[in-house]
């Protein structure tokens, strides 16, 4: 059992090896402001906003692992090209005094191949209702090469600035597809049981710690529930991260839910804009969403903290240090998380619309997020993600138009 923390949230605290000014975390929300896999400065002024406003780290959403790893061709991808941009945007955070980490993974299933130009990989043979394909099986050498690729992600990391790494574990990308009974129907040894279905996941941390040693901190994002019958779920999760905290590949857990795959909206809560999204779609698309969004985007109830009971029942399993994810909002909520023996909190969709939040809390406790959850944030990925409420940005003319890119990106506003 842990023992309860009474840290203040706003004091400076210590995440693997990083130094933080605080127990803040910008919450991985994809952004869709990288183009063809390098930073543009508008990602950069995304983070430096968000870094100006008081968070102790962001993280940039999402860099993935390999050319088959991303939703779609413009996410993030590392490579040499991307080095210099990399380099420009850490080192604009840092000049505002915060940390910054780089969400790593695999989007596996999530891959829209008809954007990425590549192969999508799941653990089985799986048919993908967004984007109504046939998904193969992921080989032997798939599956080596995905954990090689982690590793690599986590050097390039360390050589571009970064302070942290978010492995992605969550989501029902490549790893958490792996997890999930549900899509995991193999008969090797990376299929069956929980420990075989936790053999990927847990070798890519493997990877990722003889790559960083202690130059990274290593935070890992993992599914609580895929909020789908027959999905990974709280009691696998609990057996997993006292997994992960036995192997000392990580320095931070940050518990998630919901699968971009099959219940994007799971995660969120709050409501679900059918007609935001359909109106942003073409035809007959359009019409299709209308008729049958309501039983891919449902409408899960809001509260402040929504995911705390069950990061508990986390929290009771392992004494690692811990980020809370889900309705974070205010500064009771934060407060209610560090007693709970919660040793950080991570914002998204409060900071989506207020990005000085964090400072504004601390010159005064009592101030309320102006988030209503309205969760329209989540159809502006497919363009550049903000807040409606904000004044628009200048319209990029770069637009994604493809509802299978949208609904993988959807999937990533925490």
């Amino acid at each position: 059992m842990a023992q309860l923390n009474h840290h203040d949230v706003l004091a400076p605290a210590s995440l693997g090896p990083v130094k933080l000014r605080n127990r803040t975390v910008k919450a991985a929300t994809y952004e869709n402001m990288a183009r063809d896999g390098l930073v543009t400065d508008q990602l950069i002024d995304f983070h430096v906003e968000h870094a100006r406003g008081g968070v102790a780290m962001t993280t940039v959403a999402y860099c993935a692992v390999a050319p088959d790893g991303r939703t779609d061709h413009h996410q993030i991808l590392w490579r040499p090209e991307a080095v210099p941009g990399l380099q420009r945007l850490t080192d604009s955070v840092h000049e505002e005094g915060a940390a910054i980490s780089a969400q790593i993974g695999h989007s596996g299933p999530v891959n829209n191949r008809k954007s990425t130009k590549t192969r999508p990989i799941a653990p089985s043979r799986h048919f993908n209702k967004q984007f109504l394909r046939v998904v193969g099986a992921a080989s032997k050498d798939d599956i080596e090469r995905v954990i090689d690729a982690h590793g690599a992600a986590a050097r390039m990391a360390i050589d571009t600035g970064f302070d942290a790494v978010e492995v992605h574990l969550g989501h029902n990308y490549l790893a958490s597809s792996f997890l999930s009974p549900n899509i995991n129907r193999r008969k090797d040894e990376y299929g069956g049981s929980l420990a075989n279905r936790a053999r990927l996941g847990l070798r890519i941390l493997d990877a990722v710690r003889e790559a960083a040693q202690d130059r990274l901190a290593i935070v890992v994002k993992l599914n609580m529930d895929d909020g789908v019958p027959g999905g990974f779920w709280l009691d696998e999760a609990m057996q997993v991260a006292q997994w992960i905290e036995q192997s000392g590949n990580a320095d931070a857990l940050e518990m998630t839910a919901g699968s971009s795959l099959l219940n994007p909206m799971y995660l969120f809560k709050g409501d679900s804009p059918i007609n935001d999204f359909a109106a942003a779609l073409p035809e007959p698309v359009r019409t299709g969403v209308k008729l049958v969004g309501k039983h891919v985007l449902r409408e899960y109830p809001y509260a402040d903290g929504y995911l705390m009971q069950d990061a508990l029942q986390i929290r009771s399993a392992v004494s690692m240090p811990m980020i809370l994810l889900g309705g974070v909002t205010n500064r009771q909520t934060m407060d209610e998380a560090m007693s709970a023996g919660f040793d950080f909190v991570a914002m998204g969709r409060a900071l989506l619309r207020e990005p000085d939040l964090i400072n504004r809390i601390a010159a005064d406790s009592a101030t309320r997020s102006l988030c209503n959850h309205n969760n329209k944030c989540m159809v502006t990925t497919f363009t550049n993600t903000r807040c409606v409420l904000r004044p628009a940005p200048v319209e990029n003319p770069s637009k994604t138009t493809n509802i299978t890119e949208r609904a993988a990106a959807s999937g990533q506003v925490g």
